[in-house]
């Protein structure tokens, strides 16, 4: 078993040079042995934009909105008619941490609040033990009550 093993890697040990001699200093990309249509070169792509970009997006309302809300333009008149989509995704991240800016500043005073309202409740002397003690006693009466009533 391990006789043809070993003969198959010397097999491909002497095939992989001739293999990298014929690569070696050509162009991959142009290495078309076995296609039967000629080269065709492309004229090179301008690298500073690409293909897929739009130069101008008419925003939307929302997105409008979002470019105001961001402090990327004081009034709506001062929108044009045409912004860059970076623009407006730059509104977009702006706006995305101003929402998550408020959210932490409202967990905190929800954070606050709560803790306020515990105090209050110790020197009330109520807790949660002693108000699911209170419950537990009053349905344990009325299960007795309605035992007691049923002739």
């Amino acid at each position: 078993m391990w006789g043809r093993a070993d003969r198959a890697v010397k097999l491909l040990e002497r095939n992989i040079p001739s293999i990298l001699r014929l690569t070696r200093g050509v162009d991959l990309k142009v290495n078309r042995r076995l296609c039967s249509k000629p080269l065709e070169e492309s004229p090179p792509q301008a690298r500073s934009r690409s293909a897929l970009r739009v130069p101008g997006h008419k925003p939307t309302d929302w997105e409008k909105k979002c470019l105001l809300w961001a402090g990327h333009f004081k009034k709506p008149e001062d929108i044009p008619e045409t912004v860059s989509i970076e623009a407006i995704r730059a509104a977009q991240t702006t706006l995305r941490v101003k929402v998550s800016y408020v959210m932490i500043a409202l967990t905190i005073l929800g954070c606050i609040a709560m803790v306020i309202r515990g105090k209050q409740a110790i020197k009330r002397h109520e807790s949660l033990t002693s108000i699911n003690l209170e419950k537990k006693a009053q349905w344990k009466e009325e299960a007795t009550q309605s035992t007691s009533a049923k002739p």
